[in-house]
């Protein structure tokens, strides 16, 4: 759910007011079922997704204003909905009329570039100074076809139980809490003195310190040439993910999983990874713990876990249609909307400067200033390469990992199993 780009956009409230009135309640009929343009037949959209990307609000805003149109939302889990879509394609039929694909996926299907609709065919070539050029140039093949249009970014901070760690003698301001772990060593004994006091799991997941530790290494599973690098972020993210195991702070529980969920609600953790994307599913899951949660930074200093884009794959019957609604869906008013929602950080770097964002404190959070935490994280970002495998190579490290949580592997051989696995992936 990740994750999973920024720059300027500079569109005044009245124009941006005129240009989704133009875009989105003009009056001038969406193409049918064929994009034979001018029908009269209705159009349903799907939306393949994962998680909570702040949609439901929108869909019934966007049918109110496009009479038309139904939009289906279809959120599935994480690597399954990247899969299917893959699966689809190979096939030639059956994917969404628009899909999120994300950050660990994008280099993959930008590949396959002739499987989507050239956004800038479309007219989204206008887009590309509103987005930091990674951003844009990460859904961008080598012949320049745009597959993709940014989302969101990820940044990286620690969202943590403020009633939890009172409960263990742990400080509950957030800088004070920030303070205790500069380092990730020093949240691995931190999380021993929680579990020590309370009897209870520190962290949600392995996997959930894995990601974060990779993401801030300079070079993640491969290299720019396509060439599997594991003894750097991995290796480094790897071993945290076993110390916490070892350690007995991890409660082992997989992500978007439903016991992953019950886990919040049953407090069996008190901290977890957060990326902005992240805040909207805790709020989500739990909503009972409404000013239980706050927001600390995360050791090792920043780093980016997700971001997306939306893509409009080449089988849909009605891609002017889905070009229409992504247009809409990554214009400000829907961004800052969705940030306000579920958490997820535009993907445009000029609205950071909008009083809107900068200025938002979400209350559900103890009134943690979001729009500073993630913008100041964001604003420095400098992702990785990903490679066409890295989807399918973290998902197989992840699955070693999971197995040492669940007693079926010793952590002592698990790294050999884990290179076994990825050069597997890499290989496929």
């Amino acid at each position: 759910m990740e994750f999973s780009g920024r720059r300027a956009l500079r569109v005044g409230a009245a124009g941006l007011v005129a240009a989704l009135a133009i875009t989105g309640c003009s009056g001038q009929a969406l193409e049918g079922n064929k994009d034979s343009g001018g029908t009269a037949a209705d159009v349903t959209l799907k939306v393949n997704f994962w998680g909570d990307m702040g949609l439901d609000a929108l869909k019934t805003k966007y049918e109110a204003a496009n009479p038309g149109v139904k939009i289906v939302l279809n959120s599935g889990e994480y690597n399954a909905q990247h899969e299917d879509l893959q699966k689809k394609l190979v096939a030639g039929s059956g994917a969404p009329d628009i899909s999120a694909v994300d950050e660990g996926f994008i280099v993959q299907f930008r590949s396959q570039a002739d499987q989507f609709v050239n956004l800038t065919e479309k007219g989204a070539g206008s887009y590309e100074a509103k987005y930091l050029p990674w951003k844009w140039k990460a859904s961008q093949s080598a012949d320049g076809k745009q597959i993709g249009l940014g989302t969101d970014v990820g940044g990286l901070a620690m969202c943590y139980r403020t009633d939890l760690f009172k409960a263990a003698g742990l400080p509950t301001d957030r800088e004070e809490v920030s303070k205790l772990w500069s380092t990730w060593d020093q949240f691995i004994e931190t999380g021993k003195t929680y579990t020590s006091k309370t009897k209870k799991k520190f962290v949600d997941s392995a996997t959930n310190l894995f990601n974060p530790v990779l993401s801030q290494a300079p070079v993640g599973f491969y290299n720019e040439q396509e060439q599997l690098q594991m003894d750097g972020g991995p290796k480094a993210g790897f071993d945290i993910a076993m110390k916490a195991i070892d350690a007995g702070i991890s409660a082992n529980l997989a992500s978007f999983q439903p016991n992953w969920d019950q886990g919040f609600k049953k407090d069996q953790f008190a901290v977890l990874a957060c990326p902005a994307w992240m805040l909207g599913h805790i709020q989500t899951t739990a909503p009972d713990q409404k000013g239980k949660w706050d927001i600390a930074t995360i050791p090792g200093g920043g780093g980016n876990w997700g971001g997306s884009w939306w893509t409009v794959p080449k089988q849909g019957k009605n891609v002017d249609a889905a070009y229409k609604f992504v247009e809409w869906l990554v214009q400000p008013e829907q961004q800052i909307e969705v940030f306000k929602t579920v958490g997820n950080l535009p993907s445009q770097p000029e609205l950071y400067k909008d009083p809107a964002v900068l200025d938002y404190k979400k209350e559900f959070f103890t009134n943690a200033p979001t729009g500073q935490i993630f913008a100041s994280t964001a604003e420095g970002l400098k992702p990785q390469y990903l490679g066409k495998k890295n989807g399918p190579t973290r998902v197989a490290v992840e699955n070693v990992i999971n197995r040492v949580g669940q007693g079926k592997l010793k952590s002592a051989d698990a790294w050999a199993e884990a290179v076994k696995e990825a050069e597997k992936a890499a290989s496929s």
